[in-house]
């Protein structure tokens, strides 16, 4: 009779969740962990920023990408899967979802506590991708995103500059942006929102907002949606990530990659020194012992869109932006 998988049990507040092959390796080129990363070690990964990962996504439908094998290199090794897998415990929550496009309804991961973060991770989920929106409305985000994404011929100190006109911009209109390393290349800079407006007025503001970094880099920076439009070298503000279930890793998330990169809260005094390749699971539960988690208190900051949503306006008026120009 062949042996059941070696497991263990991990004890989460008052939750207890089983982790099957806790030694299979999912990160082979991870730093600081002979032979690669193990599943279990990515559990202890999550159980170290805890706060982080729940406030990142707190009462958000989440879409999961799932690695059943780990990081193995082979094509098809990487599952995005919106629907909750199956067989979860009663305890883990979900936000049923309707997608037009395929006329049918979905129940995603809804998290409200850190047991179902780790009982995802169970289920091979490496990356956590969760909408801008809550459950309370999940038609009116709360966030809005400006994701900072190099080209092809970029350079890392061109997402920095980028970085700083957004900041000087966010200053000017009296927004709080929250930085993070986006995990891979790029940038993301989060700022808490009133949920009064639905996915399209956020893309518009989203837009307006982009179209001035544009303006203020005066160079090195675009707002051009089509990839074979744009510069190679440019800093491309992709306002289209406000679009509805368009979602991007979220704080502390890990990442995808060999050496398990991490999705890494940054102060704005760090945006010139901070390496994203530096922010591993090896790395970021000492930062986050030592800092706390700096997206902590973002929902103490929100911000009115209505300047933004006037600048969109004014934009439309003078034919800059079509309003349906990549829409979806």
């Amino acid at each position: 009779m062949p042996s059941s998988p070696p497991s263990v049990e991990i004890e989460v507040d008052d939750r207890v969740v089983k982790v099957t092959n806790p030694d299979r390796v999912y990160f082979p080129q991870a730093p600081g962990f002979e032979g690669g990363a193990t599943k279990l070690d990515l559990v202890d990964y999550y159980l170290a920023v805890g706060p982080g990962i729940v406030n990142a996504l707190y009462e958000r439908p989440c879409m999961l990408h799932r690695f059943p094998k780990g990081l193995t290199g082979e094509p098809g090794e990487k599952v995005h899967q919106k629907r909750l897998p199956a067989g979860a415990p009663a305890w883990v929550e979900t936000v049923e979802l309707f997608f037009p496009r395929w006329k049918r309804t979905a129940d995603e991961l809804c998290v409200t506590e850190l047991g179902a973060v780790i009982w995802a991770v169970q289920m091979s989920t490496v990356e956590f991708h969760p909408w801008n929106s809550r459950r309370a409305d999940t038609e009116k985000p709360d966030e809005w995103r400006i994701d900072l994404d190099p080209g092809p011929a970029s350079t890392y100190a061109g997402v920095r500059r980028a970085a700083h006109v957004a900041h000087e911009v966010l200053d000017d209109l009296g927004a709080v942006g929250y930085p993070k390393t986006s995990g891979s290349k790029g940038l993301h800079i989060y700022v808490r929102i009133a949920p009064d407006h639905g996915f399209p007025d956020v893309r518009r503001a989203a837009r307006a907002f982009a179209r001035e970094v544009e303006r203020r880099a005066g160079g090195g920076v675009t707002t051009t949606w089509w990839k074979k439009d744009r510069d190679p070298a440019a800093i491309f503000v992709d306002w289209n990530q406000n679009t509805r279930d368009h979602t991007i890793a979220a704080a502390y998330s890990v990442r995808g990659l060999p050496d398990a990169r991490v999705s890494t809260p940054i102060r704005w005094d760090e945006v010139d020194e901070a390496d994203p390749r530096d922010f591993t699971i090896a790395t970021v539960p000492e930062r986050f012992a030592r800092l706390g988690d700096l997206h902590a208190d973002i929902d103490d900051h929100v911000f009115d869109i209505a300047p933004l949503l006037a600048w969109a306006e004014r934009d439309e008026a003078s034919g800059q932006d079509a309003p349906d120009e990549a829409e979806g």
